[in-house]
């Protein structure tokens, strides 16, 4: 049985593809206890003016489809230093 992380990234591996040909990606900071998805825009994506959209209609659907169970997607920004 795959954990929860698992299944939000395999469903993330459905519009990789079409984030990665623009330039950009997306990658899982945690899944909170309330199961709230938290991802980092990256590359292209994290400074497009359309990442909210590309958030809502692509990245959202396809984890809410694929993992149910999830109560939200959030973008937050990451700095590592």
């Amino acid at each position: 049985m795959m954990t929860l992380l698992e299944r939000v990234e395999k469903s993330l591996e459905n519009i990789r593809p079409y984030l990665e040909a623009d330039g950009g990606d997306v990658r899982i900071i945690e899944i909170t206890p309330e199961n709230i998805v938290k991802l980092e825009l990256l590359g292209a994506c994290s400074s497009c003016p359309m990442s909210a959209m590309t958030l809502k209609a692509g990245v959202e659907e396809s984890i809410r489809k694929a993992v149910p169970e999830i109560m939200g997607i959030i973008a937050v920004k990451v700095v590592e230093l």
